[in-house]
């Protein structure tokens, strides 16, 4: 079976690109201009936009319309994007503190929009299910969304423990407003996700969710920050898995939503979530069979995200 992902950073595909080089104050600034990321047809561009725009961070993030802009913390310095993505292309701008950024910024948008997924592969298999049949016809290419930051999908995971979409969005924007860099970035962004350097030193009282979570939170924080384990596509999930369960506060629902998104696993179900029980009784699979859910494998990452389409916006 052909690879549908590639998991390196050395072999970004791009079309078109054309770097430009702007006079700016120290440290030097660098801008891409004309960029189309190569990809592989179909591509459900409306589900990730919706999917993303719900999640957006004021201060680091916004959706308008077709296009996605985003800043992100590079081993350089911040960085940002700006991705006018459409069902036939994506074509983006790019803006690094530092030049020798540039190519991973690149790399964290193809990461971001799931652009190294093989939809052929992962489609024909999940249509063969008849339960996944209807809606792999209605939304072909379905993506995985990923991220630009692990350390930044594993807060949203614990702080969207338990509570809703928008509630988790909210306090999330209080963490930015509060402990976000700030930075003159392009696209109208203003923050950088907070470090876990910075996170990690944070008085638990003070932040805007209950202890526990706030106690989970640091910790973790101060597991990344100690280099305890890498949270990017370059870590094997069962190991990271490991390690985030020896951690208080952190149980498999949270581990497993990193891995889907921060990680790339493409085999990742979440059993437990409400949105996938409520999709699963949608679609006729009330007592959720695991035999069928074993048989999306080795892509439940993408059959869940069909069990999440199954819901209207309002559930989701």
């Amino acid at each position: 079976m052909t690879e549908p992902r590639s998991r390196s950073r050395t072999d970004t595909a791009v079309t078109g690109m054309r770097f430009t080089r702007v006079m700016a104050p120290a440290p030097a600034t660098s801008t891409s201009s004309g960029v189309t990321l190569s990809l592989t047809l179909p591509f459900d561009a409306e589900s990730l936009l919706d999917f993303l725009g719900r999640r957006a961070v004021p201060g680091i993030e916004r959706v308008d319309g077709s296009r996605y802009s985003r800043t992100v913390r590079l081993p350089s310095g911040p960085a940002a994007m700006s991705l006018e993505v459409t069902p036939e292309r994506v074509e983006g701008r790019f803006w690094a503190a530092h030049p020798r950024d540039l190519a991973q910024c690149l790399q964290c948008a193809r990461d971001l929009l799931d652009l190294d997924a093989d939809p052929a592969v992962i489609d024909g298999h999940l249509a063969a299910s008849p339960p996944l049949a209807r809606s792999v016809a209605d939304h072909p290419g379905l993506r995985v969304p990923g991220h630009v930051d692990g350390f930044e999908v594993a807060v949203r995971a614990i702080v969207g423990q338990q509570i809703s979409v928008s509630g988790a969005r909210t306090i999330l924007g209080r963490l930015v407003a509060t402990y976000g860099d700030p930075i003159a970035a392009p696209f109208g962004l203003t923050k950088l996700f907070p470090s876990a350097q910075r996170l990690a030193g944070v008085d638990v009282g003070d932040l805007p969710m209950p202890r526990s979570r706030g106690r989970a939170l640091a910790t973790m924080a101060e597991a990344v920050d100690s280099k305890d384990f890498a949270l990017d596509r370059t870590a094997d999930p069962a190991i990271v898995r490991r390690h985030l369960l020896a951690l208080p506060g952190i149980g498999p629902w949270t581990a497993d939503y990193i891995a889907l998104r921060a990680l790339g696993d493409p085999d990742v179900f979440l059993p437990t979530d409400l949105g996938v029980r409520q999709g699963l009784t949608r679609i006729g699979l009330a007592d959720q069979p695991s035999a069928l859910v074993e048989s999306w494998s080795p892509w439940r990452s993408y059959a869940m995200m069909h069990v999440w389409k199954s819901l209207d916006e309002q559930t989701r």
